[in-house]
C-alpha cells in the first residue's frame, strides 16, 4: 500500500493516510481520480505477473527437469489459494481497524469483502477500494510463493497448500497490518515503503526456517543438482524485474512524482546490484554467470523494495551495491558454512536483500522525497527504527513459520518419501513430466 510520510489513523480503518510531499495532511474527501484509477489497474496486473509467470519460470528454470512442472505449479496454485482467503478474511486481518488488538492484527468488518460497495474510495486515496484491495491482494500473493524457492523439490503438494492457507493468515496479514495498516510499527515510524519487511524480510525467514525443518534434499552436497534451463530463469527474472515497477511505484497509490522517483531508483538499484554480483563472482570464479547476474537484478530489486518511496538515485546506487554483495554472500558463502539447503536462495537473496535494504532506508532516506529524513540528513534514530521493524518481523515469523510446520509435519507431515524425491515431483505428485 502506499507508504507515506508520515503515519495517521484513518476514521475506522487505522492504516498508513496518505499526506502530501510537504507533510500536510489532505483537507478535501478524496474524489475518483482516473488517471491513479488506471495506473494502480495496471500496477496490480504488473505484481500479478510477478508470480504468474516471472516467479515460475524463475524457480522451475533453477531445479532439475524431473521437478520442473511441480516447482511451477506451486507458484500458481499459490496464487488461486491466496487469492480466496484474501477475499474471505485476509484483507480484513490487514486493513481494518482490530480495535483493542488494533496493535496487532486488523478486524472482521471486510470478511467476504461485506460493506465494500462499488463506488467506495479508499479515502484518501482517489481510487475505488476494490482497487486498493487487488493491489494488496497481490502481494499476498507473491509473498508465500517466494518461500517456495527455499524448500524446492521435495515438499508436498498438501503440505504446501496448508502451510501456504496457515501462513498467509497467521504471519502475513498480521505483519502487513503492523507496518501498513495503522499497527505498532507503523507508529514507531517505521519506513517500507513497498515490502522489504512484510514481503521480503518475512518471505526470507520462513523459507530459511522451512529448509532447516524440513532437512536438505537427498543427495545434496554429492548429486549434481545444477539448474536445468537457465533460459526459463532468465525469462523470469526479467518478467520479475519489469512487474517490480509495478510493486514499488504502484506503492505511491497515485500517478504522480513520487511514484516517478519509485519507478527510477528501482531500475538503478536492480541495474546496479547486478553489476556488482556479476563484477564479484568474475574476480572470485573467473566466469560471469547467467545464474549469478539474474540473482543480483532481483537482489537488488528486493532491497530497494523498502526504500523506493524514501531515496534519490545516489541512495539507490548504494543500496544496489550494497545488495550485490550482501546477496553473493549470503546466497554463496552463507549457506555453504552453515550447511543449510536453501534450494533456490529464497533466504539468501529475499532474506539478506529484504535487510540490507530496510537498514539503509534509514541511511539514505530524503525527506524531500518521502518526508522522513535519514541518517545522512541528521535523522541517525531512523537506522534503530528500521532495526526494530526487521528484528519484529524475523522474530514473529520465525516462531510463528517453526510452529506452522511442526503442527502440519505431525498430522499429515512436510516431505515426499524417498522413492517420490528421487523419482522427481512433477511423476510422483502430479503424474506428469517434461520431456
Amino acid at each position: 500500500m502506499p507508504r507515506f510520510a508520515e503515519p495517521m489513523k484513518l476514521a475506522g480503518l487505522g492504516m498508513l493516510a496518505l499526506l502530501s510531499s510537504s507533510g500536510a495532511a489532505l483537507a478535501q474527501e478524496a474524489v475518483l481520480d482516473k488517471g491513479d484509477t488506471a495506473w494502480m489497474l495496471t500496477s496490480t496486473a504488473l505484481v500479478l505477473m510477478m508470480t504468474i509467470p516471472g516467479l515460475a519460470l524463475f524457480y522451475c528454470g533453477m531445479v532439475r527437469q524431473k521437478n520442473v512442472l511441480a516447482t511451477a505449479v506451486q507458484s500458481f496454485a499459490i496464487c488461486c489459494l491466496s487469492t480466496v482467503l484474501w477475499i474471505v478474511v485476509g484483507y480484513s486481518l490487514a486493513f481494518t481497524d482490530g480495535g483493542d488488538l488494533n496493535a496487532y492484527v486488523g478486524g472482521f468488518s471486510r470478511v467476504l469483502m461485506q460493506g465494500m460497495a462499488m463506488s467506495d474510495l479508499f479515502a484518501p486515496l482517489t481510487i475505488p477500494e476494490s482497487v486498493f484491495m487487488m493491489f494488496q491482494m497481490t502481494f499476498a500473493i507473491i509473498t508465500p510463493a517466494l518461500i517456495t524457492g527455499a524448500f524446492a523439490d521435495r515438499m508436498k503438494f498438501s503440505a504446501l497448500l496448508w502451510f501456504t492457507g496457515l501462513w498467509g493468515l497467521i504471519v502475513y496479514a498480521p505483519v502487513a497490518h503492523w507496518v501498513w495498516g495503522g499497527g505498532f510499527l507503523a507508529g514507531e515510524g517505521v519506513l517500507d515503503f513497498a515490502g522489504g519487511t512484510v514481503v521480503h524480510i518475512n518471505a526470507g525467514i520462513a523459507g530459511l526456517v522451512a529448509a532447516i525443518v524440513i532437512g536438505k534434499r537427498r543427495g545434496y552436497g554429492s548429486e549434481n543438482m545444477a539448474p536445468h534451463n537457465l533460459t526459463l530463469s532468465l525469462i523470469g527474472a526479467s518478467l520479475l524485474w519489469v512487474g517490480w515497477f509495478g510493486f514499488n511505484a504502484g506503492s505511491a497509490g497515485a500517478a504522480d512524482g513520487r511514484a516517478g522517483m519509485a519507478m527510477a531508483v528501482t531500475q538503478i538499484a536492480a541495474a546496479t546490484a547486478a553489476l556488482t554480483w556479476m563484477l564479484v563472482e568474475w574476480m572470485l570464479r573467473g566466469k560471469p554467470s547467467v545464474l549469478g547476474i539474474i540473482s543480483g537484478a532481483v537482489g537488488g530489486l528486493v532491497a530497494i523494495t523498502p526504500a523506493s518511496g524514501f531515496v534519490g538515485p545516489v541512495g539507490a546506487l548504494f543500496i544496489g551495491a550494497a545488495a550485490g554483495i550482501a546477496c553473493f554472500w549470503g546466497a554463496v558463502w552463507l549457506k555453504t558454512t552453515l550447511k543449510y539447503d536453501d534450494s533456490l536462495d529464497a533466504f539468501g537473496v529475499h532474506g539478506i536483500g529484504g535487510i540490507v535494504g530496510a537498514l539503509l532506508t534509514g541511511v539514505f532516506a530524503v525527506e524531500a522525497i518521502g518526508g522522513t529524513p535519514g541518517l545522512l540528513e541528521g535523522n541517525s534514530g531512523q537506522v534503530w527504527t528500521q532495526f526494530v521493524g526487521i528484528m519484529a518481523t524475523v522474530v514473529w515469523c520465525a516462531v510463528a513459520t517453526f510452529i506452522i510446520l511442526k503442527v502440519i509435519d505431525a498430522i499429515i507431515g512436510l516431505r515426499v518419501d524417498q522413492e517420490a524425491e528421487v523419482t522427481g515431483l512433477d511423476l510422483s505428485l502430479h503424474g506428469e513430466s517434461v520431456h
